[in-house]
């Protein structure tokens, strides 16, 4: 087995630009809630109903931020839309989801039992 290389992550090297914030867990669903049209704040509490409102502002102001969501503004009414970069990711997140789908026994099974987070949606 080779040693990996000492320049794998060099500055030049895409992987701090990964399109999706590994450590936002509701970015991944606040796209597919926007898959059909752009949608109201309180229209996205609805199928995100555990996140609290400040981690969905928060996700949200990360996909605006790396330009997959455009905030719009009408009078008082603010929705949220994917972007055409945003639009972009729903055919890879959807080969996501159905790896998950397809292993999902697994993923189950390979969790530490003793660790916090095993079984947490």
């Amino acid at each position: 087995m080779s040693e990996p290389a000492v320049d794998m992550f060099d500055e030049i090297c895409p992987s701090p630009m990964q399109p999706l914030r590994m450590k936002d867990k509701w970015a991944p669903m606040v796209l597919r809630c926007l898959e059909d049209g752009p949608r109201r704040f309180s229209e996205l509490r609805v199928p995100l109903y555990r996140t609290s409102a400040k981690e969905l502002t928060r996700s949200l102001r990360n996909l605006q931020h790396d330009g997959f969501v455009c905030r719009t503004s009408a009078g008082r009414t603010v929705t949220y839309g994917l972007t055409d970069l945003g639009r972009s990711l729903l055919d890879l997140l959807d080969t996501v989801y159905a790896w998950s789908d397809e292993h999902g026994n697994e993923l189950l099974d390979a969790q530490d039992p003793d660790d916090g987070e095993a079984g947490a949606p």
